[in-house]
């Protein structure tokens, strides 16, 4: 999920999905997976995720609280499986999406304890055929830590492969050689990219000699003791696998990605919460540490310039420290979030994309008001901020004129040409195609973000309709950045980029 990790958190768009569309979904059936609690702690959130449902037609919910080592409240809502009238629990498992990182920069970082991996060594070290591309950067510059904490420099990118779609998944070494490339400097500022955990994932694979899911589970999962969680990359047969629905309420088809250890892992309610309190310092039942204390210190500290750390998202305000991640992709909205002052954790899982604020308010208002509260605040400040950062419309003086250069892709440099008026208007084309308008352009200083008409002319970019979202960057006196493809069609399919470079030539 890009931008203040407060936002990320708080307003639970899909990460780099659709540029942060929000999509709302469909039906409902309370399954309680427990009895209900006693005290009517948990009447308010509970009341509130049957009214969503009803409002929304979100297929199912499970939640799930944990405060000073204990498990104080999970229930789960709804289908796993409308059409099979399989009705969800605590112990459904649902595709988790991007809280799959925290559990992959966990399987790293036993390797980091090994001694098998150094965080400081370039990536590429540890990496095959597939190798990442200095572009705007070194490539030594590039290490496991800035990988892991979306600050290597890579680029925007995600791609779903849809079993009922004739298309099959790259290897992890053709997605690294094609999209493994560096938009920014290493180390020079945030790019969320899912890519760059398909690289994690990749490496744990090369270091540890056996495959991502087989070292997850054998490594991750079971030493934990979370049984209803596994890295799934076939179709699911299994009932406690929930299924994923689009929008309109329709079963979508099962997908894989060249980024599994971005978006790959499924759990439940109740395996995603005790994982949070093992992150807490909880001693729970059944779990054994597969790390030192100090190792997870350090994934719970931000790595500069971001507010992320390794695997998470890393959020203070004033007195309220909070460590998350969510997640979010055709079929999966997902919140985990960890209280450390306060000894709770959060889960909120359903299997529709939509925004689920309303029930995780719900249920942190129930736990931690003062925290609710200040997701609130924050939540209208961010907007506030975001709303006055659109009313900019003109750019930089030192932006405007005409610049000329390329669009690198994995298959071939290709000619685009840029015109930046003072009032603000953009046109752009790449290769040999028509002027295309800027249109959803956004302003800074030094950079611009906007989208065009256009066709990025690879193999894989052409199988789907997509428009091209530019974010270009001033340095040096050249236009630098990114060129992603983005689909057009629902559900979505990929953000494919490629580096572009532009000097000014009027």
């Amino acid at each position: 999920m890009a931008g203040s990790a407060r936002a990320t958190q708080i307003v639970f768009l899909m990460v780099n999905i659709c540029h942060h569309r929000a999509l709302l979904a469909s039906t409902f059936l309370l399954a309680p997976s427990l009895a209900p609690a006693q005290s009517d702690q948990w009447a308010a959130p509970r009341a509130a995720i049957k009214q969503f449902m009803a409002d929304s037609g979100l297929v199912s919910a499970s939640v799930a609280v944990a405060r000073h080592g204990q498990i104080v409240w999970e229930e789960a809502f709804g289908y796993a499986d409308r059409d099979k009238k399989v009705r969800a629990t605590a112990n459904t498992m649902y595709s988790l999406a991007s809280i799959s990182k925290p559990f992959t920069a966990s399987g790293l970082m036993i390797l980091v304890e090994r001694g098998k991996v150094d965080l400081d060594r370039p990536a590429n070290d540890y990496l095959g055929a597939g190798k990442l591309t200095g572009l705007a950067g070194d490539a030594t510059g590039a290490t496991v830590r800035r990988v892991l904490s979306h600050t290597a420099g890579l680029p925007l990118h995600y791609q779903f492969i849809y079993a009922n779609e004739p298309y099959q998944r790259s290897p992890n070494d053709e997605a690294i050689s094609r999209y493994g490339i560096l938009v920014y400097p290493p180390g020079e500022r945030f790019e969320y990219s899912n890519l760059g955990y398909g690289i994690i994932d990749e490496i744990v694979s090369r270091v540890s000699g056996m495959s991502y899911p087989e070292f997850m589970r054998d490594n991750v999962f079971l030493p934990l003791g979370l049984t209803h969680t596994r890295v799934v990359i076939a179709p699911p047969t299994e009932p406690d696998l929930v299924q994923r629905y689009d929008r309109q309420g329709h079963l979508l088809p099962f997908y894989d990605f060249d980024h599994r250890g971005a978006s790959a892992i499924y759990s439940s309610a109740h395996d995603l919460v005790r994982f949070g309190m093992y992150n807490l310092g909880d001693h729970v039942p059944g779990q054994r540490a597969i790390l030192q204390q100090a190792t997870l210190d350090i994934m719970h500290r931000p790595v500069a310039p971001a507010d992320y750390g390794l695997g998470w998202i890393i959020d203070s305000l004033p007195g309220l420290r909070q460590i998350s991640h969510t997640g979010g992709m055709p079929g999966v909205q997902t919140a985990l979030s960890l209280f450390p002052d306060e000894d709770v954790a959060i889960v909120v899982l359903v299997n529709m994309y939509c925004d689920i604020t309303p029930i995780y308010l719900a249920v942190e208002q129930a736990i931690l008001p003062r925290y609710a509260d200040a997701t609130r605040r924050q939540a209208a400040d961010n907007a506030a901020k975001a709303a006055a950062a659109a009313k900019r419309t003109t750019p930089a003086s030192s932006m405007v004129g005409e610049w000329a250069g390329t669009v690198r892709t994995w298959q071939s440099t290709i000619p685009m040409s840029f015109v930046v008026g003072a009032n603000g208007a953009i046109r752009a084309h790449v290769a040999d195609e028509a002027d295309s308008p800027g249109t959803e352009v956004q302003w800074s200083d030094s950079s611009v973000v906007a989208r065009i008409a256009g066709t990025m002319p690879t193999s894989d970019a052409k199988r789907w309709p997509h428009s091209i979202l530019l974010q270009l960057r001033l340095r040096n006196g050249k236009l630098t950045g990114m060129a992603t493809a983005q689909t057009t069609a629902d559900p979505v399919h990929f953000a494919l980029t490629s580096y572009v470079a532009l000097d000014k030539v009027k």
